[in-house]
């Protein structure tokens, strides 16, 4: 699938200026000419609030606002224009913890440093041709964090939880 890029709006978040010029030249080389950068997750999330871009990426690791708290003010900041903007984060910790709590922060997709041009436009396509459900509960909202269907799945819930949940709200 080919997509034209030239509409998108991309929020970049990144610290340290030649991995921001190589991430910026990949997305001119896309067609896309809409990037606002910025340095930290502060200034990230103030401009995100002007222009309401339609995909950030981000690093994880920067100062004084790293992405994961950008991640939580784009997703629960009342003043945040669109909770549900897909995010990609861009990192160089692979470790599964690092993975799993990037997760629970409400991340879209997980981009591991380095990363080849293809990885990202992969990235940027999957966020655009398969946008996730959110979900909200007491102390999650975010993209769904179920990814798979398993084969022999058959029914309307994939948990016992959820039928219990549901079964008992419709008697």
């Amino acid at each position: 699938m080919s997509f034209q890029f030239e509409k998108l709006s991309i929020l970049l978040a990144e610290d340290v200026i030649p991995m921001r010029q190589i991430i910026e030249g990949v997305l001119r080389n896309f067609g896309i000419h809409n990037i606002t950068t910025a340095m930290d997750g502060q200034e990230a999330f103030q401009k995100f609030q002007k222009n309401n871009h339609d995909i950030i990426i981000t690093d994880w690791v920067m100062h004084p606002v790293d992405g994961l708290e950008l991640a939580q003010q784009i997703r629960h900041n009342p003043q945040s224009p669109n909770r549900m903007a897909p995010i990609i984060f861009v990192t160089g910790y692979t470790a599964w913890s690092r993975v799993e709590t990037a997760r629970d922060a409400a991340i879209t997709e997980f981009l591991i440093k380095p990363f080849t041009a293809n990885d990202l436009g992969r990235r940027i396509t999957h966020v655009i041709s398969n946008p996730r459900d959110f979900v909200e509960t007491s102390d999650f909202f975010g993209p769904d964090r179920r990814r798979r269907t398993p084969v022999n799945y058959s029914g309307p819930y994939r948990r016992e939880e959820d039928e219990k949940s549901y079964s008992g709200a419709t008697k």
